[in-house]
């Protein structure tokens, strides 16, 4: 066995209440009772919401709205990217569709490009119009 001796239960009740007060002191919590650690509980709970707290006031929220408006675009990119693949291989699975599709894609850039980029002009408003989307979103 050990050279260390330790203190069952039994050992306890005769040892009388400086042994039991050793035991106390080694308890994890540090209390002997249950409303003591609940009382240590809510301390603990206390400082580390002050503690949070602190941490969140020194964050720049007007860095962290450009982030989240930067994430929020990002995950709907992606929602949208994943519902577009679902219809696109659901349309696929019919015969004839994706060919008259990818017609209809054609005729429509087409006329598109007909409308818009004939003359240098019509260019030259379109690429106005980029500009001033970029302007507006990227600033």
């Amino acid at each position: 066995m050990s050279d260390t001796t330790t203190l069952n239960e039994p050992d306890l009740k005769e040892a009388g209440s400086d042994a039991s007060e050793a035991s106390a002191s080694t308890s994890p919590f540090g209390s002997t009772g249950v409303g003591d650690a609940a009382v240590n509980f809510a301390e603990r709970y206390g400082d580390i919401l002050t503690k949070v707290n602190s941490t969140l006031d020194q964050v720049d929220w007007s860095l962290m709205g450009r982030i989240a408006k930067g994430t929020g675009v990002f995950l709907a990119v992606i929602v949208a990217q994943i519902l577009i693949k679902g219809v696109l291989d659901t349309i696929n699975l019919l015969p004839v569709v994706p060919g008259l599709l990818e017609l209809l894609g054609l005729v429509v850039v087409g006329q598109w490009s007909w409308q818009n980029l004939t003359t240098s002009e019509k260019r030259n408003a379109v690429l106005a119009q980029i500009q001033g989307l970029r302007k507006e979103y990227l600033g």
